[in-house]
């Protein structure tokens, strides 16, 4: 009588194999989704604020309680005050924001795919940057007065440098041998530049896209330090007359928020203009 050897594992066992390990492995952790993670810290510091606030461990003098701060927005909002100080604002990031994107996109070009403009412009703006550019708010009052002017000029001025560099590194660092097969399919040096070194220059474009969004309210901050006659800064300097540290909290809160709803935006841009990009990866 012969015994029948049971039978071999097959290819298709594997994965259910496979699957059971990783469910047993997995099943008893609770999966915290990112987005409360991300939001975690956040909130723990407003908590934080609130308890030191609440117990007297922080004096209203030197901070103003959270509830004060959203009270003073509700006011402010209801008055119109702080919508009409976030258009001026905004208006004034964006025209900066608009100009030095122009200029850095054009220097960058110009340096990044001509060795003429690198050697003339890469050194210069390399020199510049070295400038503090919150230091040249007193000549830019010499030169423009104290309106408008100079304040679009420190946002525009901000922005400049972080995209320049980001969008000429990009340039510069497209990969030799993609250049050799693109001159190898035929490509012209216009073809090659549109189909080839563009496209691997945009998540550097993207990258500096983001320091220049962050840096134009950071430069918007000092700006309207400057003789503001409205937006944010006004309020600011209004209440630092009077001590109201709920009004200033509140402004920088504005600031902050707007930083990051342009943060937001510019991540999903890449989403859409990088989907390239993520399928390549995926089937490699």
């Amino acid at each position: 009588m012969t015994t029948q050897s049971p039978p071999l594992p097959t290819a298709l066992d594997k994965p259910a194999r496979i699957t059971i390990r990783r469910t047993a492995k997995t099943g008893g952790r609770v999966k915290i989704p990112r987005s409360v993670r991300r939001a975690a810290g956040p909130i723990g510091l407003v908590l934080l604020w609130f308890l030191t606030s609440a117990t007297g461990v922080l004096p209203e003098s030197v901070l103003a309680s959270p509830v004060d701060v959203l009270n003073q927005a509700v006011e402010l909002t209801r008055n119109g005050e702080l919508p009409s100080a976030i258009a001026a604002s905004g208006r004034r990031a964006a025209t900066g924001f608009l100009i030095g994107a122009t200029i850095a996109l054009s220097l960058s070009l110009l340096a990044g795919l001509f060795r003429l403009g690198e050697d003339v412009i890469d050194s210069s703006m390399g020199m510049l940057r070295a400038i503090p550019w919150v230091g040249l708010i007193p000549l830019f009052i010499v030169w423009f007065g104290i309106d408008e002017t100079p304040k679009i000029a420190l946002v525009a001025l901000g922005v400049t440098y972080p995209l320049y560099f980001n969008i000429y590194g990009g340039i510069r660092s497209t990969d030799s041998q993609l250049v050799e097969a693109a001159r190898m399919m035929g490509l012209g040096r216009l073809g090659l530049i549109k189909y080839v070194i563009l496209p691997s220059a945009l998540p550097g474009a993207l990258v500096g896209l983001r320091y220049a969004l962050s840096t134009a309210w950071l430069a918007l901050v000092f700006a309207e330090q400057v003789n503001a006659d409205a937006g944010l800064g006004y309020l600011m300097s209004n209440a630092q007359q009077y001590f109201r540290t709920d009004v200033i909290v509140l402004c920088l809160v504005v600031y902050a928020l707007l930083g990051l709803a342009c943060d937001f935006a510019v991540r999903i841009l890449s989403r859409r203009l990088l989907t390239w990009r993520a399928n390549f990866e995926g089937e490699a």
